[in-house]
């Protein structure tokens, strides 16, 4: 089992910036792949983006593409969710995700393990 710790959220302007961090600890992080999700309308928890374990190109969901950014360093077992142009619409709390999977997982159902989440609130 991975143990994932959120941190990095607050309170922020729109059009402000913040960067989320992810810690990951129980397993070999270099063979995790890593995802971000938050609720949304309808879903429980919607896609916002993942990466690889192998790298390669991350997808996003169309609502952050072009302000936000996922990359990670295994040297700390941290990823991390650079988020810019912050939208009050992007108000939500934010949860990291772990799977073994080599190929990047979009669905909820397909991670094995989750952090407790950190809150992004964005004013208007």
């Amino acid at each position: 089992q991975v143990r994932l710790v959120e941190s990095g959220g607050g309170l922020v302007q729109a059009g402000g910036s913040l960067r989320l961090s992810c810690v990951a600890s129980g397993r070999t992080f270099s063979r995790l792949s890593m995802g971000w999700f938050r609720p949304a309308p309808g879903q429980e928890r919607e896609f916002v983006t993942a990466l690889s374990w192998i790298g390669g190109t991350a997808p996003y969901a169309d609502s952050v593409k072009g302000r936000f950014a996922i990359y990670r360093d295994n040297a700390k077992n941290t990823v991390y969710l650079q988020m810019n142009s912050l939208k009050p619409e992007d108000t939500a709390v934010y949860y990291c995700a772990a799977t073994n999977s080599v190929v990047v997982r979009t669905h909820t159902s397909e991670y094995d393990d989750w952090g407790q989440g950190t809150q992004v609130t964005v004013s208007s």
